[in-house]
Formats: structure tokens, sequence, C-alpha cells
């Protein structure tokens, strides 16, 4: 009996093999050898609003991003506007954030003249503009500048030139005031790392799209629109790659003037104030403020569109995007407990 079991045994082993072997050299689909699991495309980044533009509401759009900076030497930059002008982002709405964090506010010289070219001038105004009140107040190119890498693949720039007490930090809240701008179309967070962060001979350099760092010389000879924009971008790819995780970023949507922070006289707002926005992806963050510009009433935002559009303001984050620091997908989350506003275009 075991005799007979065994040499069945045996006799069933050749056919086995042959159904293994059928099996193994099957054609195999050359798209599957070597591969490895595509990963999951990255979710997009969250953009928190609020309609609330208090401290209130300041406050509960930080604390939304989940990246707590207590304990770390804070810088928060903001514009401290041009005197005269009165839409600058003011200290009775930022001052308690600033001081829960215990942060310096910092800004650097500007390149057009002004009140705020020359040292003196613009300590002045910052205690005009009730800044010193809240918090020390950091001109980050008083004293020296310094070079950071742009991004690679940038076109214009290989270094940005900024205030060099910004390496001081190791947290950073970039707290923007999104509205028009006469140059860039609207200025929001790209424009508050770029143009806000460089010194004055790094605004020369952004501005004329890397030909030179003379203030003096930059307004007599400026470059093709598009390679401005362009350079913006760039430069504010260098600030948030230096930053890296230690910073987040805020938009407050008031006083929407098509005109800039650093114009002495703007033209008064024709859109309604928006809301704070808040998001830890810059770019994400300005294409959801201007969204909702699109999305307002156009009666009352087509001086404002018109302003971007004329100026090729977007194109900046299409090629921020495009140096890889940031995307302009994103998913906008309300914090007041009701359906956030719709970005769907209205014309």
């Amino acid at each position: 009996m075991i005799r007979n079991d065994l040499l069945a045994l045996l006799a069933a082993l050749p056919l086995c093999g042959l159904a293994q072997g059928a099996s193994t050299n099957e054609p195999t689909d050359p798209a599957t050898m070597n591969s490895t699991p595509t990963p999951p495309a990255a979710a997009p980044a969250a953009v928190y609003f609020t309609h609330d533009i208090s401290p209130a509401g300041l406050e509960k759009a930080y604390r939304a991003l989940g990246r707590p900076l207590e304990g770390r030497k804070v810088a928060v930059k903001i514009s401290t506007g041009e005197a005269g002008n009165t839409h600058y982002l003011k200290p009775e709405l930022i001052g308690p954030l600033v001081r829960s964090l215990q942060g310096d506010i910092v800004e650097c010289n500007t390149a057009y003249g002004g009140s705020r070219q020359e040292t003196p001038k613009h300590r002045q105004t910052i205690e005009d503009h009730g800044f010193n009140a809240i918090a020390k107040v950091v001109i980050m190119d008083e004293f020296d500048e310094l070079e950071i890498p742009c991004p690679a693949g940038s076109t214009h720039l290989k270094q940005d030139l900024i205030g060099a007490a910004f390496t001081n930090y190791d947290g950073f809240v970039v707290l923007n005031h999104f509205k028009g701008h006469m140059m860039g179309g609207f200025g929001g967070a790209l424009k508050n790392l770029s143009i806000g962060v460089a010194s004055t001979a790094g605004k020369a350099r952004i501005h004329s799209a890397g030909k030179t760092d003379d203030a003096g010389k930059v307004w007599g000879d400026l470059p093709p629109q598009k390679d401005f924009i362009e350079s913006m971008a760039e430069a504010a790819g260098a600030v948030v790659n230096y930053m890296g995780d230690r910073a987040v970023y805020v938009s407050v949507m008031n006083n929407l003037s098509i005109d800039c922070d650093c114009d002495a006289h703007p033209h008064p707002p024709e859109m309604a104030d928006v809301g704070i926005l808040a998001s830890l992806d810059p770019v994400a963050l300005d294409k959801a403020c201007v969204d909702l510009v699109y999305a307002s009433d156009p009666k009352t935002s087509a001086s404002l569109r018109e302003r971007m559009e004329t100026r090729l303001g977007p194109h900046i984050l299409e090629h921020a995007e495009a140096l890889g620091y940031g995307a302009r997908a994103y998913r906008l989350v309300s914090l007041d407990g009701t359906e956030p506003p719709s970005t769907k275009r209205v014309d």
C-alpha cells in the first residue's frame, strides 16, 4: 500500500511541474516589469477662511494651521505702509497676535524714495503708524544685506538679496494685506516674500529682472512685465525655501484698493472686505485670494480685476508653481461653522 501511494505521488510530480512551468512562462507585460507603485498625488493645500476680520479672527486663522511658533524667535513680516496711506494692517488688528508670539515686526527699506527708503524717515513712519506701540520693529537691511539662492529653474535671478537681519529669526509669520498693486497687479504673500524681504538693492534686482542692484538706475530701464513678475516669484521662492517648515502665511482681505500700501495716495476701495485666509502654502493662499476677487460682484471688483490682468499679476502663481515651492490647487476650509464662500468666477 505504501509503495503504491509513493508511486502515485511520484507520477503526479511532473504534472505539477508542468502546471507551474506553464504559469511562469506566460508572456509578461513589459509595463509591469521593474515598476514601482505610483505614489498618491499630494492633497491640495488647506486654505483656512474666516469672515471675522478682528484680532480674534486673526488668532483663529493662525491657530488653524497647526504650526505653533511659540518658543521660537519670531519675525512677523508686514508692510508698515507709506506715509499718507491708511489701508495697511493696523496695529489694533495685528497687535494681540504679535504680542502672543512675543514677535518682532520686520520690514525693509524701499527703493522708490518716499517716506521709507531711508532708515530715519522709515522709523518715523513706523512710529506714526503705531507699530512701535505693539512690538520691537526691525528694519532688516538697516545695517547689512545678504544673498540666498533662488530655486532651481529660476530664469532671471540666481540669488535673492535680502535684509541680513532676516536670518536672526527661526520662526516666521508672513502677514499680508491682500490688495491691488500698481506694478505687480496684486500684492499678497508672494509679493511680501519677494519685494518685502528684499533690501533696497534687492528690490532693484527684482524690479530689473536681475539687470541692476542700483535703485537709482532701475526705474529708467525696466524689463518686460513678464520678466518682472517671474523675478518676484523667484525671489519669493528663495525666501520660502530658506524658511522651510518654520513659517506660516496669513492674508487679510480688507481695504481692497487697486493700489498697494506703498502708495501714499491709494485709490479708495471699491470692493467690500472679504475676510482672513491662512495656509502653509503661500502659492495656494494667493490663488485663493485671487479667486475670491473673481468670485465677487463684478461691478465692484472690475477695477481690481483689471489691475491684476493688465499687470499679468496671476502669472506669478504659475511661475511659482513651476519652481516647485507651492501649488495653485487648494481646498477652502471655513472656520466659521458654515460653508466656505464660493470661489467660482462670476462674470
